[in-house]
Parts: C-alpha cells; structure tokens; sequence
C-alpha cells in the first residue's frame, strides 16, 4: 500500500536531509580547519636590504630562502610525529646598521623562532647582539670577519669569510696576474674594509708593494681624486672592496683617465649590475665569489630550473639563501622542536648536504668548515670563470 505524504510533509523531509547534509559538510569542514589549526606555524624571519641600491641582492636572497621554505612545506614536516607549517616573516634594514638593530628587535617580537640574515657585514654585525641576548640562532650571509669573532653561540655564516676571500685573492692577484704594485680601495663599510684589510695582508705576504690605500664610501659616485692619486704611483692592480653601485662607477672612472690596470674586486661586485653600470669598462675586471659556479654546485642544476620557475633567474645570494634556510629547518626537524635551546646545538653540529656543497658544516665560531673561492673574469659583457680554489687560509 502506498502512503502520500501531504506535499508540506515532503517538503518537511527534503529541508531535514538538506539539514542534515549540510552539518555533516559543516562539521567535516571544521574538522579539517580544525586539522589546519593543530599544525604548529614555526615563523623564521628573514632580514636585508629590499629597497634602495642593494635591493637586488636582498630581493634574490629572500626568493632564494622562500623557495626552500616552501620546500620544506611540501614535505609535510611534523615535530614527534605533529604538523609543522613554516612561515616567512621579512624585514628591510635598508643596509643601515641603526635600522638593522631596531628590524631585529621588531622581529623578535614578531616571535620568529631562527634568523636567515641579515645580508651585510654592518648591519649583521650590531644585530647579532640582539639575536645573542635573547638565543635566537641566526645564519648570516654576512663575510666580515669580526661577526664570527664576538664569541656569540647563535651566530652562523651562509659564506667564506672575508680571511678566506682576501687571502685566495690577494695571492691570486700576485701569483697568477703578476701583480707587484697594487692600490687598495674601500668603502668604509665592515664588508668592504674588511676584505680590503685581508687582501693587503695577503698580497703583501706573497711579494706585493702596496702602493695607496684609499677610501671611499657606500654612497659615493665621484672617484676621480683617488684615481688620479693612484695613476700617479702606476698602480698595476686596484683592488676594491665594496658593492656593485660604486664598483661600477668606479670602473668607467678608470678608464675615463686612462688608468689600464685591472680592476679586482669580490662577490658584491660579480654581478649583472656591475656589468650593466661599467658598460664596457668592464671588460677585463677579475672578481672573486665564495663557492662554484651554479652548473657546478652540487644541486644547482635543479634548483635553478625551479627557481627560474617561480622567480625568474636566481642571483647570486639566491642558493645560499636557500641552503641556509634548509639547514635551519633540518636542524629544527632532526631536534623534534623550534625552541631555540633545542635545535641550536643540532645546528651547531650538522652536516648536511646542499644545493652549493656536498657537505655543509660549522667550526666553533660560526664560519664554515670549508669552502671554496671561484675568480671571474668580465669578458664580453658576461661572468667568465677562470678558476676554483680552495679557501683554506694558508
């Protein structure tokens, strides 16, 4: 026998089951947020410079420790068997060492639980105290040898050294270019005083005559005084520590005055930027960068097809930026924690193998237990290599 329900009584149902679905979908919804919520979010910050001149090198940085933070992610980290989500937080110091103390005081408070930065030497430098006092690990792409030195167990570093960097360039430039007069100039920051300070040292101790030292600064433009200085003492070498905005310049000045000798400089200026600010006064410039090429690092086929991807050509901080935030992150998941006091001693002692070396580790101080030193060559409006080196100090 058939029953008819009155058609207000069907409507009755229909509205109940619709209900119904409807919490079901409510609840499996929440039950996934909730799932969602339980992941614990470990923030790491990030600081450099994202405007002003330097902007590039920060920016290629942070796209560099935003690919491995994404990486990391896609892995589904869990600390003891829990969810982790790792999350960028970003700063600009601008490369000023006062803004770069108050930026890391900032992002502490943001309760950031590790530090990939800051990118210079003079703004890494004063805010590694901040980071010291309150225990919070920071691996810096700072190469000032004074940062490593001040006895901090949080301070890392992402490259060689400036001792490294100077020593294999002060002999090259000796050794190999036959260099016996040589000028030395600096910008007056950390970075550029420093690796002008090892350069000299090092030159000096295979044979070379220094004959100016000068100095400028991180903001200049107009070389012309200390060019014709050194033109006078028929420098056949100016080494100059510093970036690509005065290195650039710095160059066409040379030329502009007929000064012949090479220019030789490091990392900051082995870039496009240089290269597109010298023109063609640039030919004939040697710079040394830490580490191989990327088509020679061990990973950096891969990771340059998929940051190409995502970012566009990676600069030159761009794997090493990667790589540091790698190792942070393996050091937190090898501890089960991202509890400072936890996963620092792990960082502390980890091998681990990079997208830039086989084998990534730390000496007592924060330097890297080894590494190597590539010499470029500026020929034909691009980077030409000319030879790896060990950067052991000798």
């Amino acid at each position: 026998m058939k029953v008819h329900l009155p058609q207000f009584a069907a409507v009755g149902i229909m509205l109940a089951l619709s209900a119904c679905g409807s919490h079901q979908n409510d609840s499996a919804n929440k039950s996934a947020e909730t799932t969602q919520v339980q992941a614990q979010v470990v923030k790491i910050g990030f600081v450099a410079p994202l405007t002003g001149p330097q902007a590039h090198y920060g920016k290629g940085y942070q796209n560099g420790v935003q690919l491995a933070i994404d990486d990391a992610n896609a892995a589904n980290p869990t600390f003891n068997g829990k969810p982790v989500k790792f999350e960028l937080v970003a700063e600009d110091d601008m490369a000023d060492p006062r803004t770069a103390t108050q930026v890391a005081q900032r992002i502490l408070d943001a309760g950031v639980s590790g530090i990939i930065g800051h990118f210079n030497s003079g703004t890494s430098i004063p805010a590694s105290k901040v980071y010291s006092d309150a225990g919070i690990p920071e691996i810096a792409m700072a190469t000032a040898p004074t940062l490593t030195q001040q006895g901090f167990k949080t301070v890392f570093r992402s490259l060689t050294s400036d001792i490294q960097q100077g020593s294999v360039m002060g002999r090259y430039t000796v050794d190999k270019l036959k260099a016996k007069k040589i000028a030395v100039i600096d910008d007056r920051t950390a970075y550029g005083q420093g690796l002008a300070d090892e350069f000299e040292k090092a030159a000096k101790a295979a044979g070379a005559t220094i004959v100016a030292r000068e100095f400028t600064n991180d903001k200049a433009s107009d070389f012309m005084a200390i060019l014709t200085n050194i033109k006078s003492k028929a420098a056949d070498a100016v080494f100059f520590g510093g970036a690509d905005a005065q290195s650039g310049p710095l160059a066409k000045q040379m030329r502009q005055i007929g000064l012949k000798a090479p220019l030789i400089s490091g990392e900051m200026t082995r870039s496009d930027v240089f290269l597109k600010l010298a023109g063609d006064a640039a030919e004939g410039t040697i710079a040394s960068m830490a580490g191989m090429p990327i088509d020679h690092m061990p990973g950096g086929a891969d990771f340059e097809k998929r940051f190409k991807a995502r970012f566009g050509d990676p600069e030159i901080y761009s794997p090493y930026g990667y790589d540091s935030t790698r190792v942070m992150i393996a050091a937190m998941l090898k501890a089960n924690s991202a509890e400072p006091a936890k996963y620092l001693p792990v960082l502390a002692s980890i091998q681990y193998a990079g997208v830039t070396s086989p084998s990534i580790s730390y000496d007592a101080k924060g330097d890297l237990a080894s590494g190597s030193i590539t010499v470029y060559k500026a020929k034909a409006g691009k980077w030409e290599v000319l030879e790896t080196i060990d950067g052991a100090v000798k």
